[in-house]
């Protein structure tokens, strides 16, 4: 499976108390876990700086991976940048 990095911001509008964020995690989760069967998460960071959230996905299906950063931005509004990984291992051995 090929390895994706979904960087993500929210939005300022997406919630108004910060506990509300947990269950606008869950609502996307959700969703995503149902329409997007080929997207295995491997884990979720909250970061300082530029983005907000890291989230690691595995996916054979490219096209489910753009899926779930659409439900990414339309569910949990917020603003998101995915990039292709290649496990540092690999890399240098195909250089």
């Amino acid at each position: 499976m090929a390895t994706y990095i979904i960087l993500s911001r929210l939005s300022p509008e997406a919630f108004s108390d910060p506990k509300d964020l947990k269950q606008l995690a869950d609502t996307v989760a959700a969703k995503i876990k149902s329409e997007c069967p080929g997207v295995v998460w491997k884990d979720s960071f909250a970061t300082l700086g530029r983005f907000d959230v890291v989230d690691i996905v595995e996916s054979d299906d490219p096209k489910q991976v753009e899926k779930a950063a659409m439900i990414i931005r339309a569910y949990g509004h917020s603003t998101t940048e995915t990039l292709s990984a290649t496990p540092w291992k690999e890399f240098l051995a195909m250089l």
